[in-house]
């Protein structure tokens, strides 16, 4: 679905990450790994089109993503980052509805099938229960969950998130990456996300983006864990990884 060719990222000419090439395939489950500062963000934001490349291209089924309008991008591609957001008057069922505006036209207008859309995509991330609510009134996971509802409610082929696990707890983290599974797998939807979750991230995804300094090395969590490209990405960790169950354990001999 989306292809990355020499890729270079970064603000204001000042090169962040660069010769990124990888394929970002439909039907998956990607999660991308990398310590804070390393690009992630910055990467999240180019494949979305919301900053532009300083090299290199990224394409969607063959289309250079600069030629793109925006109205074709919103069609394939939804994002949710990291930036908090705060509203008033709003409700979480009207902040979902939002994600209906690329296919709703210029009145903006609800039709009955966009409001299955909505309802669907907040019963799938669980917050039905706070559908009236209003958004402002939410705690941060709440409000990223309604975020994510949002994106699912757009209906792109591709949905990109920027760590969206970040201010959940860690059974809303599990559910939310079990939903993310089902998405790519049953709906065929192409899903990226960025987090610092690693283990969740190693034992729930089809495959795993490791961002560094010396670039991107792609694969699938079996076969990086057992060629010891894990263990060598976070050497630096005061822990060892274990290949076989795919965890971290202190130098102690400690779960984390």
């Amino acid at each position: 679905m989306i292809t990355l060719s020499n890729l270079s990222t970064g603000y204001d000419r000042k090169v962040v990450a660069r010769n990124i090439t990888a394929h970002l395939p439909k039907g998956q489950l990607v999660s991308l790994l990398g310590r804070n500062g390393v690009g992630k963000s910055t990467l999240m934001r180019t494949l979305a089109g919301f900053q532009p490349a300083l090299g290199g291209q990224v394409a969607i089924d063959g289309h250079d993503i600069r030629q793109l309008p925006r109205t074709a991008m919103s069609r394939l591609v939804s994002i949710v980052l990291t930036e908090r957001i705060d509203v008033a008057g709003m409700s979480v069922t009207e902040l979902v509805a939002l994600g209906r505006c690329p296919h709703t036209g210029f009145w903006g207008s609800l039709t009955p099938a966009d409001q299955t859309a909505v309802d669907q995509a907040i019963r799938m991330v669980g917050i039905a229960p706070l559908a009236h609510r209003q958004v402002h009134t939410l705690s941060d996971g709440e409000r990223q969950k309604a975020l994510i509802a949002k994106a699912l409610a757009q209906d792109t082929p591709v949905i990109l998130l920027d760590e969206p696990t970040a201010f959940l707890d860690f059974q809303s983290k599990v559910e939310l990456m079990r939903i993310l599974s089902l998405l790519a797998h049953d709906m065929q939807k192409t899903v990226l996300l960025s987090t610092h979750d690693v283990e969740l991230a190693i034992q729930l995804s089809d495959l795993l983006w490791l961002l560094s300094d010396d670039g991107l090395e792609t694969g699938s969590p079996s076969h990086l864990s057992q060629n010891g490209t894990i263990a060598r990405f976070f050497r630096e960790v005061d822990a060892r990884y274990d290949a076989t169950h795919r965890v971290f354990l202190l130098n102690e001999g400690k779960g984390i």
